[in-house]
């Protein structure tokens, strides 16, 4: 009788050994597209560049890809960062614990890759990390 109840037991923690919780490799991002002349882009196919840098707005590029999502009727493009078509660098090869990030947005509003709206701004903390944290 405890051998029948302790085999499952052991059985389960053994395997939980090797389970580990994973976070996605990528974030939810939202853009407004506007053109050169500050216009809205809606209802567009539109190209746009992200690149993730170290420490300061004209940092190292750590990550970098590419995007074509369509904007809505408000000019609003959402696509998830670490899901596009990779440039350079991995997700999970960045070390978030190392000084601050910052994202660049770059833009071609005819859906190619000739960027030529751009921005720059540092990425702060959800309240799920801050949480996290403590």
């Amino acid at each position: 009788m405890k051998k029948s109840i302790l085999y499952p037991i052991l059985a389960i923690c053994l395997v939980s050994f090797g389970i580990k919780a994973q976070a996605p490799q990528k974030f939810s991002y939202q853009a407004v597209i506007r053109n050169g002349s500050n216009a809205l882009i809606a209802n567009a196919t539109v190209g746009v560049k992200i690149s993730l840098l170290q420490s300061s707005p004209a940092g190292a590029v750590v990550y970098a890809e590419r995007h074509t999502p369509t904007t809505n009727a408000n000019g609003l493009a959402t696509f998830e960062i670490g899901a596009g078509s990779r440039i350079s660098g991995t997700m999970a090869g960045i070390d978030w614990g190392n000084g601050s990030y910052y994202i660049k947005t770059e833009v071609d509003p005819t859906g190619g890759t000739s960027y030529s709206v751009t921005g720059t701004s540092q990425l702060l903390s959800v309240p799920f990390a801050l949480y996290a944290a403590s």
